[in-house]
């Protein structure tokens, strides 16, 4: 049997950034990833998700995003640089072993897959992000509602939509990309939101946002846990967005009161046809496999400080939104939590 010092669930963006630093420090990672190669869910975002940070601003360590280093990636360039990365890591990599449970004998976890295989180590980091857990939230009415409700998780590009008549929920940059590629091909597209959609520019005074992003030391900033809930991202935008909201593609309303039949009924009582609903509302931690050791709280979310469990010591979590600061769960932002959070795993629980 293997000697390993620690378990990275989760073989994406996160758990690469985590096998690199466990490695660094001289422990003995494994990676158990579900899929069949080392890329996380990214395969799986829509065809045109492009990231709004320069590859400059796009790499986790020790390894530069290639190309041009101010341009944007496309989601395909960023699976092929995890592949590549994955390549460099000296670490077992275990694909097609999901995670189901874990158990802990106040000395080791023992992480048991989907094969039937057991991996015992003193430390785990889970590392799974959400995708495998969408935000779906209560829309009043669903029960009536004939058309169709699918989350953004689900949806690869526009050609399917053709002729429809959509309502996307939510006000980020993917509802906003989303609904705006939706617009050249639908009938009508609605943006509906809680709170309206707020644009920054993405090149302030000429360089990219995330430039002073970097110069001020805004984005490693470790404010994460100073926050009760976390804010709702700005869109990044060249003007390329804004102009295409103020030009009704796709319209912009406040969120719908009610669906009824094919219809969404709004605050002013009007009612408009949908066929269907798209929700872009975000994803929540994707950790059912920690259940059983009590790491969790009620609604399934890690109880933890800046990523270091509150329940265990030993275990860790990386990839979570706002988990120290404001790029925690992005990819230019994993490599600095994952040099926090294996420095701390690996002397203990002091600050």
């Amino acid at each position: 049997m293997t000697d390993y010092g620690a378990l990275v669930v989760g073989g994406g963006q996160s758990g690469l950034a985590a096998a690199h630093h466990l490695r660094t420090r001289g422990l003995n990672p494994a990676i158990l990833e579900a899929g069949d190669e080392p890329v996380g869910s990214w395969p799986h975002y829509y065809d045109s998700l492009t990231l709004f940070s320069p590859a400059k601003y796009s790499a986790l360590p020790a390894l530069p995003f290639p190309g041009d280093p101010d341009r944007y990636p496309r989601r395909d360039e960023v699976v092929d640089y995890l592949r590549r990365y994955a390549k460099t890591l000296d670490v077992d990599i275990h694909v097609n072993h999901r995670v189901l449970t874990v158990d802990h004998d106040g000395r080791a976890f023992t992480a048991h897959t989907g094969t039937g295989s057991a991996f015992t180590a003193p430390r785990l980091i889970a590392a799974t992000g959400g995708f495998g857990a969408p935000h779906l939230p209560d829309l009043p009415g669903q029960e009536r509602f004939t058309g169709k409700v699918q989350h953004a998780s689900d949806y690869r590009s526009p050609a399917e939509f053709a002729g429809q008549s959509v309502i996307v929920v939510g006000a980020g940059n993917s509802a906003v990309q989303i609904a705006a590629e939706l617009a050249d091909v639908a009938d009508e597209v609605v943006l509906a939101s809680r709170s309206p959609v707020k644009f920054v520019p993405q090149r302030p005074w000429g360089k990219d946002m995330h430039f002073w992003f970097t110069v001020t030391g805004l984005d490693a900033a470790p404010i994460g846990h100073l926050l009760k809930t976390a804010p709702t991202a700005p869109v990044f935008d060249t003007g390329r967005y804004k102009t295409a909201l103020t030009a009704g593609k796709p319209r912009v309303r406040p969120m719908f009161t009610a669906l009824d039949g094919n219809e969404a009924i709004w605050a002013d009582g009007t009612r408009t046809g949908v066929d269907t609903v798209l929700l872009a509302t975000g994803y929540t931690p994707h950790l059912p496999y920690l259940a059983g050791v009590r790491a969790l709280t009620d609604t399934g979310r890690p109880r933890h400080r800046r990523g270091l469990s509150t329940t265990h010591r030993g275990l860790g979590y990386l990839g979570l939104e706002w988990q120290r600061s404001l790029s925690s769960a992005a990819l230019r932002g994993v490599g600095r939590d994952a040099a926090h959070l294996v420095r701390r795993l690996t002397r203990g629980h002091s600050s």
